[in-house]
């Protein structure tokens, strides 16, 4: 019997392909939908708020703004995430995540109309 060295890391076996991982799949899959609802909303409601805020039809930059922002704050926290998840275990960061996220939408829903 071989002893492992102090620290080392057991190589463990993957089970590859789609049909053996359908529930890991269907999950990535739910993801990739949200994230496509979003990126479709901001395609529809951007130029409208551009508009009621008199920024210049077609002003790319107001466009590319929103977008450049949600990419850079979902990058770095994708790496304090990545270290959480190192420190603590995935499923108690994801959990945190999505308790973190409950009252995004009732905040947009119940905010007051200031126009």
């Amino acid at each position: 019997m071989r002893a492992e060295a102090p620290g080392a890391v057991a190589m463990a076996t993957y089970t590859r392909g789609i049909a053996p991982n359908r529930g890991q799949f269907s999950l990535q899959m739910l993801q990739v939908f949200f994230v496509g609802l979003v990126i479709g909303m901001e395609r529809v409601v951007l130029p409208v708020v551009a508009r009621d805020f008199g920024v210049a039809r077609g002003a790319f930059l107001f466009l590319a703004s929103f977008v450049l922002s949600f990419g850079l704050v979902k990058g770095t926290l994708n790496l304090v995430a990545g270290h959480l998840a190192d420190r603590f275990g995935r499923k108690p960061v994801l959990l945190a995540g999505w308790l973190a996220a409950i009252p995004i939408p009732l905040l947009i829903y119940f905010a007051p109309n200031w126009w």
